[in-house]
């Protein structure tokens, strides 16, 4: 095999990488290719944020290609039109890719593989972003994809465990051709990037990259240790921290940084190795999540909009515009939801925790504005923001899809769900600096501080800081009330619908875990609760 390509989309790493690996086999000259094309990773409507991250992953990419005597060639415009070129430049023989399992990335990837064929050009395609191929589940389950968790949990244990990963590539026997004058470097940010319209100054920031994926992996694992020998799991479930500095691997497994299969296999390692129990799915809900999310979105290019989605409740939301502005630029008049938007927005991550305050508080909670409008926001802001899983969530925390007949009727309140998340206030202070001296008495609903006391604060609510643009006691009864119209209709006619199998499930995906720590009471039904009924 004379010349071979590697075409990176997001697997954005050397090691784990078995499309990486085909394309090294038996190769003379070895090409690692990017292409932007306008869409590729995300790019659609990347905000500042996510373009920053993405950039330096390749850069990294870059920098370790260097160091065995390569670099990352990187191309603009469309992949047919530029591989047409290499083809003939190169006398490409071989191309490689991870696969891309969501419907927005297949008419991309058909045409390559047509214009590979009509080329007699090898193109080889292999399973790595996943645990498991996508397609093998729902041919696992009949042709169909799993309508449920745990129905999807029952299937991909037919399926037997992930594959382990592959040995890091070896560049030795293979040449990695550089013309003298090297014109494919990777273009600097400011000519790929909007204009960061943020001008807050950061307080945490994220570097994108394999090397400072690998470097928090490490981290995560003895965090992941620990709490195993206490005898629980995951401990950012139990205590989340929402001031500490950047820990979490999610952006870099949505950029593939990181292997999801490495982040596997290695947390049932460190279990193994302090626990004689059976590791249980709580070990690794979020990554079976993940999972579910993907295969659930396989063949559906609907996923991601309510209209014309065979899995997705047409619920009569609301428009307004007023409403939603107030909410994307965290104005709420609500300090707990205010400060989780100002972070998305400075940041480009807000904890778990955040996002499901947030999203409950635009739709069935208080605004009752379309699940699509958040999906747009976080899809722009997220570093993490996965097209499948970022929909997913979505109807998931909306009561659009993943449950039956609206089985979640409590939502998060953003006064007293704040009080418990943040229960020093410190931070609501850090990212709504206007309300950094408000008595923590009020500092979760500062409309209720008299006079004197917000003077002393130097924070007049509907001044310096504005008045809750809804009432939430009356707003979620109000929600309340159309979701159960909501139900009744649903009732006269029988839909195919996912729906969460029972209440550890749903703790699962809430992030409420089953032990609240090691030797502690159990998380109830109450537990779940607590903090999320009306005021």
């Amino acid at each position: 095999m004379a010349v071979t390509v590697h075409w990176f989309r997001h697997g954005l790493r050397l090691h784990d990488n078995p499309s990486l690996l085909a394309a090294l086999e038996d190769a003379e000259e070895f090409y690692p290719v990017f292409i932007f094309d306008g869409e590729v990773a995300g790019t659609k409507i990347c905000g500042y944020n996510r373009w920053k991250f993405l950039h330096e992953c390749l850069q990294d990419l870059d920098n370790q290609l260097k160091e065995v005597g390569g670099r990352l060639y990187v191309f603009q415009g469309d992949p047919c039109e530029i591989f047409s070129t290499l083809f003939q430049e190169w006398g490409v023989k071989r191309l490689c890719f991870e696969q891309d399992p969501e419907p927005i990335w297949q008419p991309r990837d058909n045409a390559v593989k047509k214009l590979c064929e009509d080329n007699d050009v090898e193109w080889i395609e292999r399973i790595s972003h996943t645990l498991w191929n996508p397609k093998d589940v729902i041919n696992q389950n009949g042709g169909s994809p799993p309508v449920t968790y745990m129905i999807f949990r029952h299937v991909t244990d037919g399926l037997g465990p992930p594959d382990k990963p592959v040995n890091d590539p070896d560049f030795s026997s293979v040449k990695l051709p550089l013309p003298e004058k090297f014109q494919f470097e990777l273009p600097c940010l400011e000519k790929l990037a909007p204009e960061r319209v943020c001008e807050e100054k950061k307080i945490n920031g994220w570097i994108g990259g394999e090397k400072r994926g690998l470097e928090l992996f490490e981290s995560r694992i003895k965090v992941e240790q620990k709490a195993f020998k206490a005898g629980y799991c995951l401990p950012n479930q139990y205590q989340p921290d929402l001031l500490g500095p950047p820990m979490s691997l999610s952006p870099y497994l949505r950029f593939g940084c990181v292997s999801v299969r490495k982040f596997y296999w290695k947390i049932m390692e460190v279990f193994n190795e302090v626990s004689t129990e059976e590791p249980s799915y709580q070990l690794i809900a979020q990554l079976i999540w993940r999972e579910y999310f993907y295969t659930m979105s396989v063949g559906n290019d609907k996923y991601d909009q309510m209209k014309e989605n065979p899995i997705c409740l047409n619920i009569p939301w609301y428009e307004n515009e007023t409403h939603l502005k107030k909410w994307q630029e965290g104005e709420t008049g609500y300090p707990w939801i205010d400060a989780c938007m100002k972070q998305l927005k400075i940041e480009g991550w807000i904890h778990h925790v955040s996002r499901h305050a947030v999203s409950c508080f635009l739709t069935r909670g208080d605004l009752w504005i379309s699940w699509e409008e958040g999906f747009k926001m976080f899809l722009e802001h997220l570093l993490d923001a996965d097209w499948s899983i970022c929909a997913g969530n979505w109807m998931w925390i909306s009561s659009s899809a993943f449950e039956r007949a609206l089985q979640c009727p409590k939502c998060f309140c953003p006064v007293r769900y704040g009080r418990r998340m943040d229960p020093s206030g410190a931070y609501i202070r850090r990212y709504l600096p206007v309300l950094k001296d408000m008595p923590l008495r009020y500092l979760f609903e500062p409309w209720k501080a008299p006079k004197a006391v917000q003077e002393k604060a130097n924070c007049i609510v509907g001044k310096d800081y504005p008045l809750p643009i809804v009432n939430h006691k009356e707003a979620s009864k109000k929600n309340y009330e159309m979701m159960e119209e909501v139900v009744s209709c649903l009732k006269k006619c029988a839909i195919p619908h996912c729906a969460p199998s029972d209440e550890s499930e749903v703790r699962s995906f809430v992030w409420l875990p089953d032990h609240l720590a090691a030797g502690g009471r159990g998380c109830t039904a109450n537990d779940i609760c607590d903090g999320i009924a009306g005021m």
